[in-house]
């Protein structure tokens, strides 16, 4: 799902030196090995590329479910490689055929803002010997995509120009979609976002006998109990919400700058594109936005939602594709930004409890780290409520003289 674009790799505390990804070493070229004796990485790039044009192949990115690589030609023009997790995505080739369709539809009808010089720019997918995906032996599959270059990710809003500035991004996104067939789309994560079902998998795992399993955390069941009444908030709304073909994972990473940081270049990660709610991606995107201690800070009680940024980004949002959103969708924005954290909180949280097999971590208490910030993010926002819908209606109504 995510693969965090560049980013110099450093070490925190939690993670020992001998655990940093090394680069590939690249077998001599005038010595052939047998394909089965590669690396997973090696037999995929061959697919792709001749092996005198691979110079070097080294990790990229901090993702927390695919593996990434990035492939230097000799030529000196870099590419990702990327292996998609079988264990999120059971069907892999549907995962790529949605990317072409959405890529293809970006590159013919590019979202434009008027008076933005910045293009927006689509990553390329490249093909290989025959197609698009190499099959692995374990049933996974890789692709090789462009590394657009002379951009870089911001992990945390520092202003509220940059809010403006994801929120309109992902707004033109919205838009230009609106023209695609949604059944042109496979839905490659069946429940995704259905809150009821990642409840009903904390309780089964909740309820397993403990032995060789993590001890439950109480600050995150107290969360847990906390929001189960709130599971339903969008679900009993959904004839009234709009639909549309959503991101579904627009969290800060998947937004490309500038290297001023300033000006939005593209949105990757385009793994999760769906039909879906509006709500889910505006949720998701604000739940990650308005947050300036970022995803993982050093103590997650530092998490707490920016009523400043989500009147940026709400701003940025409605002035390309404020028409998209219903009388409904503006009441529930809120509910759709706290549901979203409470789902993500979940979703990290038992996927502790269960022994950590969904999201990839560096360390065992990773996840947990990562409930309890989501967790204390979906409490601010909570505790802010009238505040934040107040926003709302101000913006709304100042867009209406």
């Amino acid at each position: 799902m995510s693969t965090s674009w560049p980013r110099r790799q450093t070490r925190s505390a939690k993670t020992p030196a001998n655990t940093l990804p090394q680069p590939t070493v690249l077998p001599h070229r005038g010595r052939p090995i047998p394909r089965a004796a590669l690396k997973p990485e090696l037999r995929a790039v061959r697919f792709f590329l001749a092996a005198d044009d691979i110079v070097r192949i080294a990790p990229f990115g901090d993702g927390n479910v695919n593996d990434t690589y990035c492939v230097t030609l000799a030529s000196g023009e870099q590419r990702i490689l990327q292996r998609i997790n079988p264990a999120v995505f059971p069907d892999p080739m549907a995962v790529i055929g949605n990317m072409l369709v959405v890529t293809e539809h970006l590159r013919r009808f590019p979202p434009r803002d008027p008076g933005r010089e910045t293009p927006f720019r689509t990553p390329l997918l490249y093909p290989g010997r025959s197609g698009y995906a190499f099959r692995d032996r374990d049933g996974s599959a890789w692709r090789m995509m462009e590394l657009i270059t002379g951009a870089r990710t911001c992990r945390t809003i520092t202003s509220p120009g940059q809010a403006r500035e994801t929120g309109r991004m992902l707004g033109l996104f919205h838009s230009q979609l609106r023209t695609l067939d949604p059944q042109s789309l496979v839905d490659t994560l069946p429940g995704f976002h259905d809150t009821n079902s990642y409840l009903h998998r904390y309780d089964r795992v909740r309820s397993e006998p403990r032995r060789h399993i993590p001890e439950p955390d109480r600050f995150c069941d107290l969360a847990v109990e906390k929001g189960r009444d709130r599971v339903n908030l969008l679900t009993e709304r959904r004839d009234r919400l709009s639909h549309g073909i959503i991101h579904g994972d627009p969290k800060m990473d998947n937004f490309l700058f500038d290297q001023s940081c300033e000006t939005i270049v593209s949105l990757i990660d385009l793994d999760t594109v769906r039909p879906g709610l509006l709500l889910h991606d505006l949720g998701d995107a604000l739940r990650s936005c308005c947050n300036r201690a970022g995803e993982a800070p050093d103590k997650p009680g530092d998490a707490g939602f920016d009523p400043g940024l989500y009147a940026a980004w709400l701003e940025g949002y409605l002035s390309t594709a404020g028409g998209l959103l219903t009388d409904e969708d503006k009441k529930s924005v809120v509910d759709g930004a706290m549901l979203i954290t409470f789902e993500l909180g979940l979703r990290f949280y038992t996927d502790y409890l269960a022994g950590n097999r969904y999201f990839k971590v560096s360390y065992p208490e990773q996840n947990l780290r990562r409930a309890r910030t989501q967790f204390h993010l979906a409490e601010s926002i909570d505790r802010q409520r009238d505040r934040l819908a107040a926003v709302f209606t101000d913006l709304t109504a100042a867009g209406k003289k």
